[in-house]
Protein backbone atom coordinates (compact mmCIF):
# COMPACT_ATOMS: atom_id res chain seq x y z
CA UNK A 1 0.00 0.00 0.00
CA UNK A 2 1.22 3.01 -0.83
CA UNK A 3 1.03 6.32 0.78
CA UNK A 4 0.86 9.96 -1.05
CA UNK A 5 3.53 10.97 1.58
CA UNK A 6 6.37 9.33 3.71
CA UNK A 7 5.18 9.85 7.48
CA UNK A 8 9.01 11.93 7.86
CA UNK A 9 7.57 14.99 5.28
CA UNK A 10 4.46 15.52 7.49
CA UNK A 11 6.06 17.69 9.95
CA UNK A 12 2.91 16.98 12.78
CA UNK A 13 3.63 13.33 12.65
CA UNK A 14 7.61 13.41 13.27
CA UNK A 15 7.25 12.09 17.22
CA UNK A 16 7.24 8.52 18.20
CA UNK A 17 6.63 6.88 21.75
CA UNK A 18 6.52 8.85 24.68
CA UNK A 19 7.02 12.09 23.07
CA UNK A 20 4.18 11.25 20.84
CA UNK A 21 1.67 9.82 23.47
CA UNK A 22 2.57 12.87 25.67
CA UNK A 23 1.71 15.42 23.06
CA UNK A 24 -1.37 13.29 22.34
CA UNK A 25 -2.57 13.65 25.76
CA UNK A 26 -1.66 17.08 25.60
CA UNK A 27 -4.06 17.83 22.74
CA UNK A 28 -6.74 15.55 24.22
CA UNK A 29 -6.74 17.68 27.35
CA UNK A 30 -6.80 20.98 25.13
CA UNK A 31 -9.84 19.52 23.01
CA UNK A 32 -11.45 18.51 26.51
CA UNK A 33 -11.06 21.94 27.97
CA UNK A 34 -11.97 23.74 24.89
CA UNK A 35 -15.18 21.52 24.39
CA UNK A 36 -15.84 23.07 27.83
CA UNK A 37 -15.41 26.32 27.50
CA UNK A 38 -16.93 26.56 24.27
CA UNK A 39 -20.11 23.80 24.04
CA UNK A 40 -22.47 24.47 25.86
CA UNK A 41 -23.71 21.09 25.16
CA UNK A 42 -20.79 18.96 26.04
CA UNK A 43 -21.03 21.11 29.33
CA UNK A 44 -25.26 20.01 29.61
CA UNK A 45 -24.07 16.78 28.89
CA UNK A 46 -20.92 16.24 31.08
CA UNK A 47 -23.26 17.51 33.81
CA UNK A 48 -25.40 14.41 33.10
CA UNK A 49 -22.00 12.32 33.35
CA UNK A 50 -21.43 13.79 37.06
CA UNK A 51 -24.27 13.50 38.08
CA UNK A 52 -25.53 10.36 37.26
CA UNK A 53 -22.32 7.88 37.24
CA UNK A 54 -22.31 8.44 41.15
CA UNK A 55 -26.27 7.06 40.83
CA UNK A 56 -25.16 4.27 38.63
CA UNK A 57 -21.96 3.35 41.36
CA UNK A 58 -24.18 3.40 43.94
CA UNK A 59 -27.20 1.05 42.35
CA UNK A 60 -27.36 -2.11 43.20
CA UNK A 61 -26.62 -3.78 39.95
CA UNK A 62 -24.16 -5.79 38.63
CA UNK A 63 -20.51 -4.92 37.81
CA UNK A 64 -21.33 -4.78 33.95
CA UNK A 65 -24.78 -2.77 34.51
CA UNK A 66 -22.96 -0.15 35.99
CA UNK A 67 -20.18 0.02 33.46
CA UNK A 68 -22.73 -0.31 31.08
CA UNK A 69 -24.81 2.58 32.18
CA UNK A 70 -21.73 4.93 32.91
CA UNK A 71 -20.07 3.68 29.53
CA UNK A 72 -23.37 4.98 28.06
CA UNK A 73 -22.43 8.77 29.39
CA UNK A 74 -19.40 8.50 28.07
CA UNK A 75 -20.30 7.52 24.77
CA UNK A 76 -22.72 10.59 24.46
CA UNK A 77 -19.78 12.50 25.07
CA UNK A 78 -17.31 10.93 22.73
CA UNK A 79 -19.96 11.77 19.69
CA UNK A 80 -20.67 15.92 21.14
CA UNK A 81 -16.91 16.10 20.47
CA UNK A 82 -17.11 14.13 17.04
CA UNK A 83 -20.11 16.36 16.07
CA UNK A 84 -18.34 19.67 17.67
CA UNK A 85 -15.10 18.47 15.54
CA UNK A 86 -17.23 18.04 12.14
CA UNK A 87 -19.27 21.79 12.71
CA UNK A 88 -15.76 23.09 13.51
CA UNK A 89 -14.53 22.18 10.29
CA UNK A 90 -17.41 23.60 8.38
CA UNK A 91 -17.22 26.80 10.10
CA UNK A 92 -13.48 26.75 9.21
CA UNK A 93 -14.50 26.28 5.74
CA UNK A 94 -17.23 28.74 4.86
CA UNK A 95 -20.17 30.02 7.22
CA UNK A 96 -21.86 30.47 3.79
CA UNK A 97 -25.24 28.59 3.85
CA UNK A 98 -24.66 25.30 1.46
CA UNK A 99 -26.78 22.07 2.14
CA UNK A 100 -23.82 19.92 1.96
CA UNK A 101 -22.47 21.45 5.19
CA UNK A 102 -26.16 21.85 6.52
CA UNK A 103 -26.20 17.72 6.09
CA UNK A 104 -22.91 17.12 7.46
CA UNK A 105 -23.92 18.99 10.66
CA UNK A 106 -27.30 17.52 10.83
CA UNK A 107 -25.66 14.35 10.47
CA UNK A 108 -23.37 15.13 13.76
CA UNK A 109 -26.67 16.20 15.40
CA UNK A 110 -28.40 13.08 14.52
CA UNK A 111 -25.39 10.64 15.93
CA UNK A 112 -25.95 12.79 18.93
CA UNK A 113 -29.31 12.44 19.61
CA UNK A 114 -29.24 8.55 18.59
CA UNK A 115 -26.43 8.18 21.77
CA UNK A 116 -29.16 9.95 24.22
CA UNK A 117 -31.34 7.40 22.87
CA UNK A 118 -28.95 4.94 23.88
CA UNK A 119 -28.48 5.94 26.70
CA UNK A 120 -32.43 6.82 28.09
CA UNK A 121 -32.71 2.93 26.94
CA UNK A 122 -29.71 1.35 28.47
CA UNK A 123 -30.95 3.24 31.60
CA UNK A 124 -34.52 2.91 31.64
CA UNK A 125 -34.13 -1.20 31.19
CA UNK A 126 -31.73 -1.38 33.93
CA UNK A 127 -33.38 0.67 36.11
CA UNK A 128 -36.63 -0.35 35.80
CA UNK A 129 -36.96 -3.36 37.59
CA UNK A 130 -35.57 -1.70 40.43
CA UNK A 131 -37.95 0.97 40.69
CA UNK A 132 -41.04 -2.01 39.63
CA UNK A 133 -39.71 -4.06 42.68
CA UNK A 134 -40.20 -0.94 45.25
Amino acid sequence: MSFPYHVDQNPHKGNRGLTRAWHATKNSWCGLVYAFREESAFRQELTLLVLLAPTALALPITPLEKVLLVSSLVMVLVIELLNSSVEAAIDRISFEHHDLSKRAKDFGSAAVMLALVIAVLLWAAVCAPLILTL
